[in-house]
């Protein structure tokens, strides 16, 4: 089961230029969290900053009960077990073949025999996809592959966080959709915690349980997905419309000249909210939610046309039926 990640009042710079600063928000145990934000906000920085790769000018990660940034070495190095990472590219030995990238963690961190991790390295290839690829080299198999075996690298020592930064980067949609579900495939047998840093907006408004934005040095938005898909603060709206109109610029945020020579701020109805991916298997994860849950509870009415999916049915009216007796204990 996943752990929960409680930030408060992060801050970090490099030199002058500030990173970000108060950042404070909390990843829920064993949900899917997806971080998002425009490019040089600092995403792939934070996610160095979790597991103690740089540290913050000031404030607190609690992971498990321990402050990432306080701890010391021996602890630190014993913290980063809870975590598993899945990198841009994959971050495969070219040398290796794929057996043994994926076997990598648990030689170097276990005293497991040969058999046991043959055992759990085969577990973990055909948890994702990729039995019978043991002997190919990384030049010899596909992106999408590569994100599979760097996943699966990452599920070994069985970890209660997995990170995975733009795990989407040069796929194209239809194996990111593939990629997305297994991460779904892959919580929901496990229970981990997932925090995802993409700019996906697809896999944003389908994946995850929790959404996050970063802009201008702060966390603007962090919370459940129908929360944040149904709001119409200007930046995040903006940046799930894919607009050019509103406070975020090509560069970095605009400035006051910019705003007002685009006039009088457009208030749009935010898109349909979609439902969410459910998995492979039809059952529900402990950690999904009743669709239009959150919106009813805040007394917000969903955007037209939210939570009808490619087959017509309607989430809202028809969710008893469709996950009768589909309920995963908690």
């Amino acid at each position: 089961m996943g752990v929960e990640i409680h930030v408060e009042g992060l801050r970090k710079s490099f030199g002058r230029q500030v990173i970000w600063e108060d950042v404070s928000f909390t990843i829920p145990a064993g949900e899917i969290s997806a971080l998002l934000g425009p490019s040089g906000t600092g995403k792939s920085v934070f996610l160095k900053n979790l597991v103690g790769l740089l540290r913050p000018d000031r404030g607190h990660i609690y992971v498990g009960g321990g402050d990432v940034p306080r701890l010391r070495e021996s602890d630190l190095y014993e913290m980063r077990r809870k975590f598993g990472v899945l990198f841009q590219d994959g971050a495969l030995f070219g040398s290796m073949n794929v057996y043994d990238n994926i076997a990598f963690p648990l030689r170097e961190h276990t005293r497991k025999g040969e058999s046991e991790i043959r055992r759990i390295v085969l577990e973990k290839m055909e948890m994702v996809g990729l039995t019978g690829a043991e002997e190919k080299l990384p030049g010899e198999i596909s992106g999408g592959m590569k994100k599979r075996a760097g996943l699966a690298r990452a599920l070994v020592l069985d970890p209660e966080v997995i990170l995975a930064d733009e795990p989407d980067s040069g796929l194209d949609p239809v194996r990111t959709s593939y990629l997305n579900q297994l991460f779904v495939d892959v919580n929901a047998e496990l229970g981990a915690t997932f925090l995802i840093v993409t700019h996906d907006i697809g896999t944003a408004r389908v994946l995850p349980d929790n959404l996050g934005l970063l802009f201008r040095r702060s966390l603007v938005m962090f919370g459940p997905r129908e929360m944040v898909l149904s709001s119409t603060h200007p930046a995040v709206s903006q940046f799930f419309n894919a607009r050019r109109q509103g406070p975020i610029g090509m560069a970095e945020e605009k400035d006051l000249a910019e705003m007002e020579n685009e006039g009088p701020p457009v208030t749009t109805m935010p898109a349909p909210i979609p439902p969410q991916l459910m998995p492979s298997d039809g059952s529900v994860r402990p950690a999904m939610r009743r669709p239009g849950e959150w919106l009813r509870a805040h007394r917000v009415k969903p955007p037209p046309g939210s939570f009808i999916d490619d087959q017509g049915r309607n989430w809202l009216t028809e969710w008893d039926s469709l996950t009768a007796g589909r309920q995963r204990p908690r």
